[in-house]
């Protein structure tokens, strides 16, 4: 195959959702610029939980705690093939002819501009779709000084780009960790969190909205905070965790969620799982976000109309 052929041309032309589509899947909703599948990457998916971007083109599976670009769904799908015949497969699953190759001109040659531009980083309070996202979870009053809002352009194909807002917070490897009612992801590189304070107590979260719902009860602590934001990265959170004698965890209530406690209690048996404390919920923010819910509705009791307890399908 021509020495053109590289993951930049695969990613560039390869669109996930026409991909899924050849191999047989098909999306069970959609919301917004997303379509939610059951997972094809894990087994035994009873609750859609596969989120392709249609916009950015890019996956994020929520019971594996993963995502990224076509290239990282080739290597899911695909485990153990060679990489190089991973990137055929799916250039040929999508349809698109290899023989085609040396014809094709890549979009991006030399210097390849990033996907991505941050264009400027505020303090929570200028954008209300932010605001009342925040306010819907549970969490804006707590998430003053520790969430920004992160406004960034996004390259979505060559020469056109288009502006986007998260709420966001950096990583140990100064990505940005951002999310909204629609999106979830990374810009830059994927990387733990890492709140140091009390050195020999340590609490470990999957998510940052996990970490400020459990802050939101218990503002008084002292502990030094892990959040992983992938499940991925858990065996980088277990090294960092061994310098601390005390450890608490809050994993999600699926099957993941289920699996990451397991490895980390085998390799820091001294640690104590505490998702007890939000048991009959997926994880610590929806205990958060229903508590926050009813709240709203005591504080602001109204008659029933005809679409009371209709809610969006889909929210990050």
């Amino acid at each position: 195959m021509d020495q053109n052929f590289t993951p930049d041309l695969v990613k560039d032309q390869v669109s996930l959702v026409d991909l899924l589509s050849k191999l047989g899947y098909r999306h069970i909703r959609a919301s917004g610029k997303e379509l939610i599948y059951l997972s094809m990457i894990r087994d035994n998916d009873t609750v859609p939980s596969f989120c392709v971007n249609r916009e950015l083109n890019v996956w994020y599976d929520h019971g594996l705690g993963a995502g990224g670009s076509v290239i990282d769904f080739g290597k899911a799908f695909w485990p153990g093939i060679p990489f190089r015949q991973m990137l055929i497969k799916l250039w040929e699953a999508a349809d698109l002819d290899p023989a085609d190759l040396p014809k094709m001109q890549r979009p991006r040659k030399v210097q390849k501009l990033p996907h991505y531009t941050v264009d400027s980083v505020k303090e929570l309070g200028s954008t209300r779709v932010i605001e009342l996202y925040l306010y819907h979870r549970g969490i804006r009053e707590i998430a003053e000084g520790l969430l920004k809002e992160v406004h960034y352009t996004v390259e979505t194909s060559p020469g056109i780009s288009k502006p986007f807002f998260a709420a966001g917070h950096r990583n140990e490897l100064g990505g940005w960790e951002v999310r909204n009612k629609f999106f979830k992801g990374c810009l830059g590189r994927k990387g733990l969190t890492i709140i140091k304070a009390n050195e020999r107590q340590l609490c470990v979260f999957e998510g940052y909205f996990d970490f400020l719902s459990w802050k939101h009860e218990h503002p008084e602590r002292d502990a030094s905070i892990l959040i992983l934001n992938s499940l991925a990265l858990i065996k980088g959170a277990i090294k960092v965790a061994t310098y601390y004698p005390k450890i608490e965890t809050y994993f999600d209530h699926d099957k993941a969620g289920k699996a990451a406690t397991a490895q980390w209690i085998k390799a820091l048996p001294y640690s104590i799982d505490r998702s007890a404390c939000y048991e009959g919920y997926m994880d610590y923010n929806d205990k958060r976000r229903a508590e926050a819910k009813a709240q709203r509705q005591r504080e602001n009791p109204k008659r029933k109309g005809i679409f009371d307890g209709v809610e969006v399908p889909f929210e990050r």
